[in-house]
């Protein structure tokens, strides 16, 4: 079967792109998602999404895993924003579904600006922070993230949770409100250059811990800056919104 694909990165987070409203993509065949994301053999990315009709909403996101295991994606929420725009779907503004419920979201310029779910339970442990954000994320503050050992350490604390198990977000604090992250990420099995879920739960963890004052965030990733603002009360946070570069890179068409 030849496949239409587009590629699509937000802030180094990369995704396989496929307009599926004709419904021709096989989803239950999780070696295609395999395939395409495999640097080597196929095109290259961290998760395969497609986009869908849906009677109620604007369109349907449906993100895999490089595994072909499905969950959120931040990054590839916003990646589907600017897809679904240059699909000439919407135009600035849209309701969109995802498997963990309904967003919003604007698209300015390239900068898409996401509505997250409300986060009502984050729990504090001993040396690190719990959230879900989308999907399961641990956080855990460090002193020097240069030289800290990311993938050996972030894959042991992954196979620590129970199934499905954790993304896990190492943090350095570089001021009042700007909080450094890496990520090592479940389902792509090795660290990503950005994830958005990811430091939607570290900005959320340094309040709770009262490491930050602010309810606005700034995030730098490996590939690049996201923010991260919020409102709370009596611990849960509302109105939770990650912004952030979402980049068309090229169009072509691959056989599987």
């Amino acid at each position: 079967m030849k496949l239409e694909f587009y590629k699509y990165q937000g802030t180094g987070n990369d995704f396989v792109m496929i307009d599926n409203r004709t419904k021709i993509f096989p989803k239950e065949n999780t070696d295609i998602i395999s395939h395409l994301c495999d640097r080597h053999f196929g095109i290259g990315a961290d998760g395969v999404i497609l986009i869908e009709n849906h009677p109620e909403f604007d369109f349907e996101m449906i993100y895999f895993n490089a595994d072909g295991s499905q969950t959120f994606c931040g990054n590839g929420g916003r990646c589907a924003v600017a897809f679904a725009k240059q699909l000439d779907i919407i135009e600035d503004r849209t309701d969109f579904l995802a498997v963990d419920g309904s967003h919003y979201a604007e698209i300015n310029n390239g900068i898409v600006s996401l509505k997250m779910i409300d986060v009502d339970e984050v729990k504090v442990k001993e040396d690190a922070v719990f959230a879900y954000t989308g999907t399961q994320h641990h956080v855990e503050l460090v002193n020097d993230l240069d030289k800290f050992p990311v993938f050996e350490k972030g894959r042991k604390i992954r196979n620590s949770y129970d199934f499905p198990g954790s993304n896990v977000n190492f943090v350095q604090q570089i001021n009042a409100n700007t909080f450094r992250v890496r990520t090592y990420e479940k389902g792509v099995e090795d660290e990503t250059l950005a994830c958005g879920t990811g430091v939607t739960a570290v900005a959320i963890a340094m309040h709770k811990t009262h490491k930050t004052k602010s309810n606005s965030i700034s995030l730098p990733v490996e590939g690049g800056n996201l923010e991260v603002s919020f409102s709370e009360k009596n611990g849960l946070y509302t109105n939770v919104f990650l912004t952030g570069p979402a980049q068309f890179v090229f169009k072509g068409s691959v056989i599987t």
